[in-house]
């Protein structure tokens, strides 16, 4: 139990965090519970449903946007295309980002705790307090900490005559936001379950769409520093969805990635069916739909191809990953990460120029590059062109014999070593050297 009387629970509206608010009552003894919901791009009706139960429950509630701090998130983690076992982060890179957003309101309203509702066995408990434990006040898992489960959950929601619908929030468990949607639960925790088309809410089955002329939808995005910052219609092809600007004006971030969604999502792009490690240890089954990141990440991958060297490429492949891992963790705020982003920010210096990309497939498939970066030379690489800038053909003969020369080396060596071997066994000798060796 506690003394403090005042605690801000992050607030959905659903089973979990609805019945923590009695349970923060009673089982810690708070005087006062406020609810904050934060926008990082969910569907309206989510937002209804956690005003309905504020209401219902006679909660202080709040709702803070925070859709361009996540969009903003998301973008960042393009420049460092950023992937967790092949599939766009989506449900880390917001948690921290409400996370932050919770605490600001308990701040503000001074209280004395913060709270979630997340079980003991997910990622999200650890990701929302990585940012919580940073400040002075109290942090309380009432699900975690009292051991509840669903089916407790349920049977408690109906006995205190709380305002959900038996707990059941429908047959799946859905996690929604800007950047990505998470469908998780009941026959989909069967890893030979085949899903059924319905899970699917952004994306169309993936096949050969085209649009009305019978074209595959080709767009231009175009990227300053790293970041994605206009589309524009490829010209000679026709478009299902106008963007909301017009053609190559600047696209702010939410805008951005919600056109793409919406653009990408008709054509299939962006499906994700996967065994995720999680942090505790435990293979989940995830099945995931990012239509707008798969596509941004295609084409920002295809820019750096142009623009950077090999080196750079190959040193960037190990930061981007260790940038994709502390972000799967929660821990964007980590000391690693500022000097990751250091080296990320130098490379994305070069990254601006376009890239176009074709919905075919249910791929967004790059099929066409152009920057003033780019670190390649048409006359070099084509095959009609008989040098490279005053280097001829023939001075490559020297660099063609030394190519293999010490793994050539090393065989021959081990050739001759093993023919040594097999004279000697061959001669007798090899039997005399075991027989002293027994005496």
């Amino acid at each position: 139990m506690t003394d403090n009387n005042t605690v801000a629970l992050a607030f959905s509206g659903g089973l979990d965090t609805t019945v923590c608010v009695p349970l923060l009552e009673e089982e810690y003894d708070y005087d006062e519970v406020i609810g904050v919901t934060v926008d990082v791009g969910q569907p309206a009706e989510e937002f209804d449903e956690a005003e309905e139960t504020a209401d219902a429950l006679d909660l202080d509630h709040y709702v803070v946007d925070a859709k361009d701090a996540f969009a903003d998130q998301c973008l960042d983690a393009v420049k460092a295309n950023a992937t967790y076992q092949g599939y766009p982060l989506g449900t880390a890179l917001a948690r921290p980002v409400i996370a932050e957003a919770i605490l600001d309101v308990a701040v503000e309203n001074d209280c004395d705790a913060v709270a979630h509702g997340c079980t003991g066995k997910g990622n999200d408990q650890l990701r929302f307090e990585a940012v919580w434990r940073d400040s002075d006040l109290e942090v309380i898992a009432p699900v975690r900490e009292l051991g509840l489960t669903r089916e407790w959950e349920m049977e408690y929601a109906d006995e205190k005559g709380l305002p959900v619908e038996g707990g059941n929030e429908g047959d799946w468990s859905i996690d929604t936001n800007l950047w990505s949607r998470s469908v998780e639960g009941a026959d989909l925790e069967d890893p030979g379950y085949v899903p059924p088309e319905d899970i699917y809410e952004w994306t169309d089955a993936p096949g050969q769409q085209t649009t009305e002329d019978g074209e595959f939808e080709t767009i231009e995005i175009a990227f300053e520093d790293g970041y994605p910052v206009a589309i524009d219609t490829v010209e000679g092809t026709s478009t299902s969805l106008q963007p909301p600007v017009e053609d190559g004006e600047e696209m702010p971030a939410v805008q951005l990635i919600e056109y793409l969604n919406d653009l990408a999502g008709s054509y299939g792009v962006g499906r994700t069916d996967m065994m995720e490690d999680r942090m505790l240890g435990l293979k989940v089954r995830e099945n995931y739909e990012h239509p707008a990141a798969t596509t941004l990440l295609n084409a920002h991958e295809a820019l750096e191809g142009l623009v950077l060297t090999e080196e750079e490429r190959a040193f960037k492949k190990q930061v981007d990953q260790q940038w994709a891992e502390k972000a799967y963790e929660g821990l964007l705020s980590a000391p690693l990460v500022d000097a990751l982003d250091g080296f990320v920010d130098t490379t994305q210096e070069k990254v601006t120029g376009t890239v176009t990309v074709k919905f075919e497939g249910g791929q967004a498939r790059p099929v066409a590059r152009e920057s003033d970066y780019a670190v390649y030379s048409e006359s070099a690489a084509s095959f009609n062109t008989e040098s490279v800038d005053g280097i001829a053909q023939a001075d490559a003969t020297g660099v063609a014999k030394y190519h293999g020369f010490q793994s050539r080396l090393a065989n021959a060596v081990a050739k001759d070593a093993e023919a040594k071997k097999a004279e000697l066994l061959t001669d007798g000798s090899g039997d005399e050297t075991e027989e002293t060796e027994e005496q």
